[in-house]
């Protein structure tokens, strides 16, 4: 026998508003800002706009996954662990910052080529994954598999950034529960309902045109919080505009204290003490911290 559809309803609405970050950045952040400072969990969700003279430049991580997904345009990434790349428009990298890694990431900029737009989450990893050996997952557009709940012919596509969706399976692998999709509603009344496990977090960030969920409209750049109810099995979404995208993104949450002092996350005060020291020292994670630097942190 079928499950029942059973839609979850929107019961928190905030809008990212556009911040100047640094020089040349600007940043939407839906999720760890003073609105909403964590979603367990997530840890932060930045819509990110790279001018020319912006960037992130040598830094380290240690306790979560932090997953770049991009809109438009390409940004550089490299590593002390020996990993380097480019991602352009429609590229993924999910990287497990585990025991501790440093990177950069800086963007591309050229005559004709338009300016990095993207999105960056954090994910807060399990107590038990904190210190797991740093690894990375990077797909190009192409091989990240879409779902067409009514056909490649009809009026809705999602890409199966992480997760699952009406049939279809990313190859991605969270140390957790994640589901990430990128749902594109192409024309106005456009309707679909997506799975979502229950018990799970789950929200919207919507990108352009107008997404109704239970009745109401939502514009772009808000992010809305879904509720969890037992019996609600998923999320019913209708657009009320031609070319309607938003991202909605679930995760199993974690139930754990939360220690964050910038891109450290650790479950203690006396967890950061450590990480702070063995960052300084150069060991547990951290042993190329005083050596290493990027070739393309100084571009």
């Amino acid at each position: 026998m079928a499950t029942q559809q059973i839609s979850r309803k929107v019961v928190k609405k905030l809008e990212a508003i556009a911040t100047a970050e640094g020089v040349g950045a600007t940043v939407r952040r839906s999720i760890g800002g003073g609105g909403l400072n964590r979603l367990d969990p997530f840890l932060m969700l930045d819509h990110f706009h790279l001018r020319p003279g912006a960037g992130f430049p040598d830094h380290p991580h240690r306790g979560q996954a932090t997953v770049t997904y991009m809109l438009e345009g390409s940004v550089q990434h490299e590593d002390s662990v020996g990993n380097a790349g480019t991602i352009g428009a429609g590229d993924l990298q999910w990287m497990i910052a585990g025991k501790g890694i440093i990177h950069a990431e800086m963007p591309v900029h050229g005559p004709g080529l338009p300016d990095p737009v993207g999105l960056q989450l954090w994910v807060d990893l399990p107590r038990q994954h904190k210190m797991t050996q740093p690894s990375y997952q990077e797909l190009t557009k192409k091989n990240i598999p879409n779902a067409f709940p009514e056909g490649p012919d009809g009026p809705s596509e999602i890409v199966v950034i992480s997760g699952k969706s009406h049939g279809i399976e990313s190859p991605v692998r969270h140390l957790g529960g994640c589901w990430y999709l990128d749902i594109k509603l192409k024309t106005k009344g456009a309707t679909v309902f997506q799975d979502i496990p229950t018990g799970w977090t789950a929200f919207f960030y919507t990108l352009s045109g107008s997404l109704t969920v239970n009745g109401k409209a939502y514009e772009p750049f808000y992010t809305l919080v879904l509720s969890s109810g037992e019996q609600e099995s998923g999320v019913s979404m209708t657009a009320a505009a031609d070319n309607t995208r938003v991202v909605l993104i679930a995760g199993e949450p974690l139930n754990q204290p939360v220690v964050q002092m910038g891109p450290f996350v650790m479950n203690t005060k006396e967890g950061i003490q450590k990480t702070l020291l063995d960052y300084r020292m150069g060991k547990n994670g951290f042993e190329r911290s005083m050596t290493w630097k990027s070739k393309i942190g100084d571009q």
